[in-house]
């Protein structure tokens, strides 16, 4: 007996075929969703770690602070790639939706070369700040600096790779119609 969850994904399965490359880029978008949900529990527990070290041992962890704030970029800019991917990124669809369909998908096609650009512009400042801070530590934690602009070049890079992905697939679709 399927679930009504399971009968859904397979009408949309079976509505839009996906291809190989589709499944290994969706697949990389559900890994960064896993891995910032990770980070995510991985933080909530060592602020419990700082409530009961402060309150209860009077021992107040110094490391917790720094160590999330690292955290909580990865989280942001590894959710902000795999919302480019699922197409649920920052968007303001009604003014685009109640468009005639040719300049509705022109502002597609705009919005996913915005996001491109934006993932170039990410990905290279992102690289010039790890360039910059690889000898630079962390206060407290000693890791490299370098750590905290990581994130701004993996998420470019996959927000240009997903964004450049989504055209190249319109453009497809376009030409088969």
């Amino acid at each position: 007996m399927s679930s009504y969850f399971d009968q859904i994904s397979d009408q949309d399965a079976e509505a839009t075929p996906k291809t190989l490359l589709d499944r290994f880029l969706d697949g990389i978008a559900h890994f960064c969703i896993i891995v910032a949900g990770v980070l995510m529990v991985f933080m909530v527990i060592t602020f419990g770690w700082l409530v009961f070290g402060r309150y209860v041992l009077n021992d107040t962890p110094t490391w917790v602070e720094q160590t999330s704030l690292v955290i909580v970029v990865y989280i942001t800019f590894l959710g902000a790639a795999a919302g480019v991917r699922n197409n649920s990124h920052l968007a303001i669809d009604f003014v685009r939706e109640g468009l005639p369909a040719f300049p509705r998908e022109i502002m597609r096609y705009i919005a996913d070369l915005f996001v491109t650009f934006f993932g170039f512009f990410m990905t290279w400042q992102g690289w010039q700040l790890v360039m910059e801070n690889l000898s630079r530590p962390i206060p407290i934690i000693g890791f490299s600096e370098s750590w905290r602009a990581a994130p701004l070049v993996i998420s470019g890079v996959l927000m240009v790779l997903f964004s450049c992905v989504n055209i190249a697939q319109r453009l497809l679709k376009s030409r088969e119609v």
